[in-house]
């Protein structure tokens, strides 16, 4: 079953997106070499209990962080930990919050320094299929219009799509129905409609698409080593079009 959110709503989830907009752009600011990604754990989660909000992802499924650290080759739901930046990093900053009893997500990547082209180009492109994305989340629309969307055009610059992960709905809980898959054929799929809120969050590699679970039951990395990319965006349709949340 899909929750519908009523415009009284969306206007709440307004509120909390903008302040975890706020929240990881301070983050990011801060993410430099030989800083530690636990050090960013804890501004996060100052900053959310400064805010008078609740941190989404801790204790969620047993996860240890108020935020997820990938860098490099590394996916999603990655704990922080006592490791490093380092200059030439990609570091992909993923959070969550709780407000009002409303949950918002957004995940950005950012270059750690000045780092190599490859990378800068991963980021333009998923960036970019993000906005993509979005631009199809409109009323009469289907779900996989989305997902068609971002794998057109990701596939058109040499990069994959992650299959085995994806975008969700988002409300009351922090994963609502439905799935908001990153591939598909468009027109095929759930018709969308007005007061739906979905998390769309484009997830690219380098080389192959395929992830495998690494060893701390949380992180998913790249089978093959290749880079992994990441963003996403709390979005709701609206009779006017698309509302970015988290921004």
């Amino acid at each position: 079953m899909i929750p519908f959110k009523t415009a009284k709503d969306i206007a709440e989830m307004r509120e909390g997106g903008r302040i975890l907009a706020r929240i990881l752009d301070r983050v990011a600011k801060q993410a430099k070499p030989e800083t530690t990604t636990e050090e960013l754990n804890k501004l996060t989660r100052k900053l959310i209990a400064e805010a008078g909000a609740e941190p989404a992802f801790l204790g969620y499924e047993g996860f240890p962080g108020v935020l997820c650290t990938a860098l490099n080759e590394e996916g999603v739901h990655v704990p922080p930990s006592v490791r490093k930046l380092q200059e030439g990093d990609m570091l992909t900053l993923d959070m969550g919050l709780k407000w009002r009893g409303w949950y918002l997500d957004m995940a950005r990547t950012f270059p750690v320094g000045k780092v190599p082209q490859e990378k800068q180009r991963l980021i333009e492109v998923t960036k970019k299929a993000l906005e993509l994305g979005i631009e199809q989340a409109r009323v009469g629309n289907h779900l996989k219009d989305i997902g068609h969307a971002v794998q057109e055009f990701v596939e058109s610059k040499g990069y994959n799509v992650v299959r085995e992960l994806c975008g969700h709905g988002i409300g009351r809980n922090l994963h609502e129905q439905p799935r908001v898959l990153n591939y598909g054929r468009a027109g095929e799929g759930l018709e969308l409609k007005e007061g739906m809120v979905l998390c769309i969050e484009p997830m690219v590699t380098a080389g192959d698409w395929k992830l495998e679970l690494a060893k701390d039951g949380h992180s998913y990395n790249t089978k093959d080593g290749s880079l992994f990319c990441h963003f996403e965006d709390t979005v709701a349709i609206t009779e006017n079009g698309p509302k970015v949340l988290t921004r």
